[in-house]
């Protein structure tokens, strides 16, 4: 669509996506964090990812084409316009905060997440959740279990038996999650056939967070 919108025939997607994802893991394996070592901007960060994904798709923009391109691609993603937010996500989060409970983001994600993409979603600090721990703005990322200490560290040194770790990962989410002694359990939205195995392993699996509210309500949670 941003080459389109600058004049150029549409780029093959599949190509595209596909350079995309080799581009994305060699980028997070010299910089990880979004080159937060490397105290590299978010943007340039960005554009290196971006301007690799499309010559491995067999498009080489001149610099000035490229600029125009990834402008708008940049300015995209840090938007609200890519994104869709799950009818449950809100409800959930708010009746959490209703009982008291404190309610913190943990994303391997760039500082426009909390600063932009999550408000623009109206999804709020404040009232959907309190605190958030995202791998650009600290330095370490899922599945380290540093990015968790630090989690339970910003909730107010919580025990990590008193919290509850809501994901979607089994490597990224419930095993690191639970190797700090946080109880966890995970989302299966789509049926994936991992799940299976997720649940084989002991791990408490849910369809939707509405089915994570009628179990916490219940009080049988044990995890």
């Amino acid at each position: 669509m941003a080459a389109k919108a600058v004049g150029l025939p549409c780029p093959d997607y599949k190509s595209v996506h596909e350079g995309f994802k080799f581009a994305y893991t060699e980028m997070a394996k010299k910089y990880p964090c979004f080159g937060f070592a490397a105290k590299m901007p978010n943007i340039v960060w960005w554009k290196t990812c971006v301007k690799d994904s499309f010559v491995r798709a067999g498009y080489d923009y001149d610099e000035e084409t490229f600029e125009k391109i990834f402008r708008r691609i940049y300015a995209s993603f840090g938007s609200s316009a890519p994104y869709t937010v799950f009818p449950d996500s809100q409800p959930f989060l708010r009746w959490a905060r209703e009982k008291g409970l404190k309610v913190g983001i943990i994303s391997n994600a760039e500082y426009r997440y909390q600063d932009v993409i999550l408000p623009a979603l109206g999804l709020n600090q404040g009232s959907e959740w309190d605190f958030g721990v995202f791998s650009g703005l600290e330095g370490v990322e899922k599945p380290d279990p540093r990015i968790y200490k630090i989690a339970l560290e910003r909730a107010g040194n919580i025990a990590p038996e008193e919290t509850l770790h809501i994901g979607d990962s089994m490597r990224k989410d419930y095993v690191p999650a639970k190797s700090v002694g946080m109880k966890a359990l995970l989302l299966d939205r789509f049926k994936t056939p991992d799940a299976v195995e997720w649940r084989k392993s002991g791990a408490i699996v849910l369809p939707d967070l509405v089915a994570v509210q009628e179990l916490l309500s219940s009080g049988k949670l044990t995890c």
